[in-house]
């Protein structure tokens, strides 16, 4: 071989090597040979997640393929309050003190425990605006020990209030249910309640802070029934969505919802982020920290896939008629 062929050869193979190095599974098997432990943490403000199922099962399988392999080089460690955030330090002092190098959050108030904490922290879902929070310093330059990923509220909101005047071209009243001791979901009540103000839609503000709450909701909408329902979601208002469900059902209002999973349990229809794209990303943000990155220097990420999910069973039940061209637009349908 000629000194010019050998050394475009060479190039080739450090091009090639280099490429490799940016493939997902490539920093797994370099992880695969270290005889190191990496603890990851879960907190949220709902029941632990199993590492088996939903969220927890995205979570460790997309670490998984990064060579992280759970019971020899990653230990796994959930936390939940069940609805009790009062629980929430206490839930995060049990979490460092199983040493835990990462914890991923579900919920603006696990976030606010896991900040203070000091351990590095990675933003799954349910935040909020991390900046209007005080999270994070900004999406680039987060500071701190907090990264993650967020949406924009006011986006969503818009599009989710889109999906309803489709449905109902006259639609004008929209009662919005929202924890309103949450900040993270008092932020995006008021970018859904701009976004309707935008939109000629009259909102029909429900705040709720406790279950008992909800029957004053239910008791004001009954005095004034709205056109359609918007459901903001965080712990509380997920535990109680079976209520919300079953209200928007007998009295066939219209309801959308941020997640997917309520549509499954009998809601009409939801627009959110996809969940696998949330865990799969808060996966390589994880394996990131694991690897020595600190979270400061880690951008904060925003959602690139949304799905519209419509159940077809409900909108039966209820007597609708949903438009072909609202259908057309679904991501999923559940029948």
């Amino acid at each position: 071989m000629t000194l010019w062929g050998l050394m475009r050869r060479r190039e080739f193979i450090k091009c090639i090597g280099g490429a490799a190095a940016a493939w997902p599974l490539a920093p797994g098997r370099a992880v695969a040979q270290s005889s190191k432990i990496y603890r990851l943490g879960m907190l949220g403000v709902g029941p632990p997640i199993a590492a088996t199922v939903g969220d927890g099962a995205i979570l460790v399988n997309s670490l998984a393929k990064r060579g992280y392999t759970l019971g020899k080089n990653l230990a796994y460690e959930a936390r939940g309050a069940a609805g009790k955030k009062g629980q929430l330090p206490q839930l995060m002092q049990e979490l460092k003190a199983a040493r835990v190098d990462v914890v991923v959050t579900i919920s603006y108030p696990a976030a606010v425990a896991a900040k203070e904490s000091g351990i590095p922290t990675v933003i799954a879902s349910g935040s909020g605006d991390p900046v209007a929070t005080g999270l994070v310093e900004s999406l680039p330059r987060p500071g701190g020990n907090v990264t993650g990923i967020a949406d924009d509220a006011s986006l969503l909101s818009t599009k989710r209030l889109s999906l309803l005047k489709v449905l109902l071209p006259q639609l004008h009243r929209v009662a919005m249910l929202w924890n309103k001791d949450d900040l993270g979901m008092s932020l995006r009540y008021e970018a859904s309640a701009k976004a309707a103000q935008d939109m000629g839609v009259v909102v029909q503000p429900l705040g709720v802070r406790e279950p008992d709450d909800f029957n004053e909701a239910f008791t004001a909408m009954n005095r004034e029934m709205p056109d359609a329902i918007l459901m903001v979601s965080d712990s509380l208002t997920l535990l109680n969505r079976k209520r919300v469900i079953d209200f928007a059902a007998e009295h066939r209002v219209p309801a959308i919802y941020e997640a997917d999973t309520i549509v499954h349990d009998g809601g009409l229809m939801s627009y959110g982020a996809d969940r696998h794209e949330l865990f799969s990303r808060a996966a390589a943000l994880a394996d990131s920290i694991f690897k020595g990155a600190k979270p400061a220097d880690l951008p904060v990420e925003q959602p690139t896939r949304y799905n519209f999910v419509m159940n077809l069973k409900t909108a039966k039940t209820m007597g609708l008629e949903i438009p072909s061209n609202l259908i057309a637009l679904t991501d999923e349908v559940v029948e």
